[in-house]
């Protein structure tokens, strides 16, 4: 009998590719900070755009989207000391000031221990959560799990913080990761579907790496398509909130151009018509987050699963 994850990939992969509806009250901003940052940040909540929601990968907001955009605090990685209570303490903070504070994420990419990704011991993770996330949920906060990498240690990383947490960790929904190919992308989500069949999910981070520009639209398109048609994804952040001369992900992933301008990718994702602007590359930056590399290599894996 096929598994859960392959009905998935093969229900996706079989109907007609279209473009993704202009609008969509799932869409957030990943926000990464850059050098433009003054020029490029009011792009993402002007006029016409429908993200209601962002996060910044730390735990206090951005002022540009002050009143704007829903801020979704996030605890990256572990504090040293198993006593501190940062994290908590500049939510409650926050919450107490009067802003909204209806979801959190926690550690990005734990399992990845290169390239940026927080590489937090499952364990000392689980530790982490109950002192300093778990007691979010009494102040009405929903809470998301940890946000590992596509790869397959992700998964491993996730069933073993889960059993260190004994049942003290009571994770709302499932943030996940994907930078290979949409069939890929399809079974990821059927996977971890089948596996935490009673939360929902959130795509935080999703690209296409190094596919050139026609691959990287249509990868856009069909995902877009796929996530807006399922009831259990809620919320997706594309990433590739950046100019394509800085992408560490591939120049034709990225939604604005060198110049700071909306391509066809981003003028979509903001629920506006296509710009026709071209992304091009600049000088390669070392890449800052986990797990992509790695995913684009097993992606072949995956869809067989």
């Amino acid at each position: 009998m096929p598994s859960i994850a392959t009905l998935t990939l093969l229900a996706a992969t079989a109907a007609p590719l279209a473009l993704a509806q202009l609008s969509s009250s799932k869409r957030g901003l990943c926000y990464v900070s850059s050098s433009t940052a003054s020029d490029d940040d009011k792009i993402w909540d002007e006029s016409g755009s429908d993200l209601t929601w962002y996060y910044n990968y730390g735990a206090s907001p951005t002022s540009e989207y002050d009143g704007k955009l829903n801020f979704v605090p996030m605890l990256w990685g572990a504090p040293s000391s198993d006593t501190d209570m940062t994290f908590y303490n500049t939510v409650k903070g926050l919450i107490d000031g009067g802003m909204n504070i209806s979801y959190v994420l926690a550690f990005n990419e734990p399992d990845g221990c290169t390239s940026g990704g927080s590489c937090v011991a499952a364990d000392t993770a689980a530790e982490t959560w109950i002192r300093e996330i778990e007691p979010l949920k009494k102040l009405g906060v929903k809470l998301g799990a940890p946000a590992v990498t596509g790869a397959p240690t992700g998964f491993t990383w996730l069933q073993n913080f889960f059993t260190a947490c004994a049942g003290n960790c009571s994770a709302d929904f499932l943030p996940l990761h994907w930078y290979g190919n949409f069939e890929g992308l399809a079974s990821h989500v059927g996977q971890a579907n089948a596996t935490y069949e009673n939360m929902t999910m959130w795509v935080t981070e999703y690209a296409y790496a190094d596919a050139d520009l026609s691959d990287s639209q249509e990868f856009y398109n069909q995902s877009a398509a796929f996530f807006d048609r399922i009831d259990y994804i809620t919320h997706y952040s594309y990433f590739g909130a950046f100019r394509s001369d800085t992408s560490n992900v591939g120049v034709d992933t990225a939604m604005l151009t060198q110049k700071g301008e909306l391509t066809d990718i981003g003028a979509w994702y903001l629920g506006m018509e296509e710009t026709g602007n071209k992304p091009k590359g600049g000088a390669a930056q070392v890449a800052k987050f986990a797990g992509w590399m790695a995913v684009v290599v097993v992606a072949a894996f995956w869809t067989m699963a």
